[in-house]
């Protein structure tokens, strides 16, 4: 059977490396340095937000740019990283290689290209990347759909032949904005909203568990999938 999509494009913290409590960690030490206690509805709230710098910046009362935020926190992770590296979910790897023997693959996230870069980079993936797109890239983050949009035009494919692979109901939203089928990966297993559960062309636990979907994504016509996982949700 003919494939449907010939790129894949992952989003990256949470997705493919654990990073669900080491920017968190940053920026609560950045903003503990101008007075502000992080909580946890601050955690909450940088789950696949795009503007994450635009909110330590306002908890810190102004008194640091989103420029500034991005810089010291992308300082922090990294001198985490250097000591405790950032691993990989489990199955994530094999999932990128299960990505590749369907045509491109690349990267879309709101994280900084210092930090992206360096993680890429030790999990040899960098050079496998067709487009690499991050924070700084793009005017608008997720949820709108620039993001998607910008990796797809730089693999050179129009966003119908892309497939998403995302965690977050922000990035979620931006694929299917930019009219990329998405598989998604709630972190941690967390329910979807509502108003996004019905956007995701499949859903898994985990890369292990959204191998075979991937395969599947790949590989079916849209219109046999949708009818498949309409089945399989019953």
């Amino acid at each position: 059977m003919t494939g449907v999509h010939t790129a894949t494009v992952f989003d990256l913290d949470d997705t493919l490396v654990d990073t669900a409590g080491a920017w968190p960690r940053a920026c609560a030490a950045f903003s503990a340095r101008h007075g502000y206690r992080w909580r946890p509805e601050d955690t909450a709230a940088l789950h696949g937000n795009g503007n994450w710098a635009a909110h330590v910046a306002a908890v810190c009362g102004g008194r640091a740019t989103t420029a500034e935020v991005v810089d010291a926190c992308t300082d922090i992770i990294l001198d985490e990283h250097a000591a405790h590296p950032v691993r990989p979910l489990p199955g994530a790897l094999d999932l990128v290689a299960a990505a590749e023997r369907h045509g491109p693959v690349a990267v879309a996230t709101a994280s900084p290209r210092r930090f992206v870069l360096t993680v890429l980079d030790a999990l040899r993936l960098t050079t496998r990347m067709s487009a690499v797109i991050c924070g700084e890239d793009v005017g608008r983050a997720k949820p709108a759909p620039d993001p998607y949009l910008r990796a797809a035009a730089r693999i050179g494919l129009p966003p119908s032949a892309c497939l998403a692979v995302e965690d977050s109901p922000a990035g979620i939203r931006s694929a299917a904005a930019a009219g990329i089928r998405v598989l998604a990966i709630p972190r941690h297993g967390m329910r979807l909203p509502a108003g996004i559960a019905h956007l995701p062309a499949a859903q898994a636990r985990s890369a292990v568990e959204a191998l075979p979907l991937l395969t599947r994504l790949h590989t079916s016509r849209p219109e046999l999938l949708a009818h498949r996982t309409t089945a399989q949700g019953r």
